[in-house]
């Protein structure tokens, strides 16, 4: 595919670790790497397959943890005089909890600055209704798509080369939202679409959201996605202007 989303408002490798860690109730000073070794490779696949512009950080991190896994599992006993071996996680839990630590401290000072500027350029939508207020993460949409794939029809290896245009699916969307003050996740796909047709439409909600034309919002963490328009105009030149 030539599509190609860049990834500056989303996160990287360490942000995914931490989504799993969070997402599966795990000890993040007691990682199972086996299993958070599997889960993120899923997710790897998924970023390749959409041409994601962040996929080689992805790949560094994926090597990361497979030689973990592979001296975890190849334990061995200290020879006498010699140090009991550092965990292999250990580096890993480290840059985890440094780099958690620079989040929060980066979120608070971006809510002081919001504060203290309280400049709204654009029109914000209200996510209060029924309690949707928590953002959605990248990894989030990502695990939302996983189970729109799975559900999607195969493709007819005959057109599966067929060009969908970007910016159709943009206007598909915004049409779609056009009147409403939110469409769920699930209504921006079309289930009797095939599986090159539904990249496309989740890549230009990717789009859509890197531009900030439409917000996404949950009630709960790992809950029901629903789409937010953030401007009442159109798509124009890829630039988010109304």
């Amino acid at each position: 595919m030539d599509y190609t989303v860049k990834l500056e408002i989303f996160e990287g490798p360490l942000d995914l670790l931490l989504y799993l860690i969070k997402k599966n109730d795990l000890d993040i000073y007691d990682i199972p790497i086996s299993q958070i070794t599997t889960e993120y490779l899923e997710y790897v696949e998924l970023i390749k397959m959409l041409n994601l512009e962040a996929v080689g950080e992805f790949l560094v991190m994926a090597a990361t943890l497979m030689q973990i896994k592979a001296r975890m599992l190849l334990p061995r006993e200290p020879l006498e005089g010699e140090e009991e071996e550092k965990d292999p996680r250990a580096e890993l839990v480290t840059r985890l909890l440094e780099y958690q630590k620079f989040k929060e401290v980066a979120k608070v000072l971006e809510s002081r600055e919001l504060e203290q500027q309280q400049i709204f350029s654009r029109e914000e939508p209200e996510f209060s209704e029924d309690d949707y207020v928590l953002g959605v993460s990248l990894f989030d949409l990502l695990e939302s798509f996983r189970h729109v794939l799975e559900e999607a029809k195969e493709e007819v290896k005959e057109i599966i080369y067929q060009e969908i245009p970007l910016e159709e699916k943009i206007r598909y969307i915004l049409e779609c939202l056009k009147g409403k003050k939110y469409i769920t996740f699930r209504q921006v796909f079309n289930p009797e679409e095939g599986r090159l047709s539904l990249i496309v439409t989740f890549l230009a909600l990717l789009e859509l959201v890197r531009l900030k034309q439409v917000f996404a919002r949950q009630a709960q963490h790992f809950g029901e996605i629903r789409i937010y328009r953030l401007e009442k105009g159109d798509y124009s030149n890829g630039e988010g202007r109304s």
